[in-house]
């Protein structure tokens, strides 16, 4: 029989209706505006997984060639493909071969699965906090509906999304396995990481949830060693199953995660520690009344593993994200969408901070008319700030950007056939029209080199002049630098950001 703390008689109740608006709300957030940026301002890595899974779909080779990550998103995306190609040819009529397609032909439906993804990541976290109570879950889940990072990047074709679902699938489905003693629900929850690490290697750190259930499980017919066996199982099974080119093109496999190591194990740059830079970054996800509440909920999760009740799925809450925290801290790559699955079980502890620890209040006799305002009070604090966070950036990306006014432009003012080089991939050019190089930045030459090479229009983006020209006294070499490019080429056109157009300033040059 599972522990239970001491609930509010509205706490046992489940409110229906409010986790479908949570889950609506979640899903417009994560929908909106999907197909932002296609074709002309894709992602920097979604190339790597569309473009590897329209190249299976046009070559039947299903060897990704790139093991930065494991397969399993590319596979799947390979799927949404082929479904999207049948649809387009016999309902749509937009084909009539394979050879007709391009990559730019499934980033929307690609990005659909990633959406459905995020979505049903709340969903999950909702699930998880019914095991503390009904409120519980209902405020974790409507946390999690609203987390700006989380949402951004679920308008993605990446793998942080997909890896912070499988992630908390593990943890629900171990939930689910401390309650009872079968070897299948372990398994099960083994599969759920080894889903993880086919996604994105570091995921297989979530095993640590059924293997840390299992070594605290009361034994009755089946042992702690059977139930960590069956983890471990499903999850070697599962991960051969979903990236099996990491066994059928094994020395390709070891050599690119030798060199991927080998890079995340490098001396970091950075100025400060990495465990600085992201718990920055968690302040910024969350804001600080929720950042606040959950080191609350991580200090009551620590007491409540302690001394209980509960203390196995408090350990769990607190175990995971620490360990992945610690992980991430000490590698030299940092990227705020690393943090992505400690985000549900930062809802859940933020949750708990609010709802058990103001329920301690009721051993000071404070009625319950007090509590449940404070708890209110505390919700609000909570779920605004990164709610008005996600909003904005939808709203944002609903504009006109700079970038969709200059590929227009230049489509209908650049020749066919032109060699164009571009500043950075902020602004990216149809193939089959023009030959581009990127640079970043484009100071590494001389405007003479690009005259010599061939090149006949110039962009330059802000992402990389934006410095040296708003503060050419602290830059004053590449200040330098760009003002004798600029000026010995002829301007063509510029596209500067503002309110209703936001993105890099884009300059538009035509070299002579």
């Amino acid at each position: 029989m599972r522990e239970r703390e001491w609930r509010e008689a509205s706490d046992l109740r489940t409110p229906t209706l409010l986790v479908a608006a949570v889950l609506l709300f979640a899903a417009v957030l994560r929908f909106w505006r999907l197909g932002v940026g296609i074709p002309f301002a894709i992602g920097v890595d979604e190339p790597e997984i569309i473009g590897r899974a329209h190249r299976m779909m046009t070559t039947g080779d299903f060897n990704p060639h790139f093991f930065d990550y494991g397969g399993l998103y590319i596979y799947l995306q390979l799927i949404v493909a082929c479904v999207r190609f049948l649809y387009g040819v016999s309902v749509q009529g937009l084909w009539s071969s394979l050879g007709q397609t391009t990559a730019n032909d499934f980033y929307l439906w690609g990005r659909g699965v990633t959406a459905i993804l995020g979505t049903a990541t709340v969903l999950l976290v909702y699930n998880i906090g019914t095991r503390w109570g009904a409120r519980h879950a209902l405020l974790a889940g409507g946390l999690m509906a609203v987390m700006p990072f989380h949402v951004r990047e679920s308008h993605y074709v990446l793998t942080d999304v997909p890896l912070t679902f499988f992630t908390t699938l593990t943890m629900l489905l171990t939930l689910r396995a401390h309650e009872g003693e079968r070897l299948s629900r372990y398994a099960w929850a083994g599969v759920a990481a080894g889903l993880a690490a086919a996604t994105k290697y570091n995921g297989g750190l979530a095993l640590l949830l059924p293997i840390l259930s299992a070594a605290l499980q009361k034994t009755g017919t089946v042992t702690r060693i059977q139930m960590t066996l069956a983890a471990v199982g499903g999850c070697v099974a599962a991960f051969l199953l979903a990236a099996p080119y990491t066994v059928l093109d094994l020395p390709t496999f070891l050599d690119r995660f030798a060199h991927l190591a080998s890079i995340f194990a490098a001396p970091a740059r950075a100025t400060e520690p990495g465990w600085i830079t992201y718990l920055k970054h968690l302040r910024l996800a969350l804001g600080w009344p929720a950042l606040l509440l959950m080191f609350g909920g991580f200090g009551l999760g620590i007491v409540r593993a302690a001394t209980g009740p509960g203390s196995v799925r408090w350990l769990l809450a607190i175990a995971f994200p620490l360990a992945y925290f610690y992980l991430l801290a000490t590698r030299a790559q940092i990227y705020g969408r690393y943090l992505l699955p400690i985000l549900p079980f930062a809802c859940v502890l933020a949750a708990c901070a609010v709802v058990s620890g103001v329920s301690l209040l009721r051993r000071f006799d404070i009625p319950r008319a007090p509590r449940t305002a404070l708890i209110a009070a505390l919700t609000l604090a909570a779920v605004l700030p990164p709610a008005i966070q996600s909003i904005g950036f939808c709203r944002t990306i609903s504009r006109t950007s700079t970038q969709q006014l200059a590929y227009a432009w230049i489509l209908s003012n650049i020749p066919p056939g032109s060699r164009v080089a571009l500043e950075t991939r902020v602004l990216l050019l149809p193939e089959h029209r023009y030959r581009v190089e990127h640079f970043a930045p484009l100071t590494r030459r001389e405007y003479q080199d690009y005259v010599d090479e061939g090149f006949q229009f110039m962009i330059a983006s802000s992402q990389s002049f934006g410095a040296a020209f708003s503060a050419p006294q602290h830059h004053p070499e590449e200040y330098r630098k760009y003002r004798r490019l600029f000026d010995q080429a002829s301007h063509l056109k510029t596209f500067e950001s503002s309110e209703e157009n936001p993105g890099p300033e884009l300059r538009i040059f035509k070299l002579q």
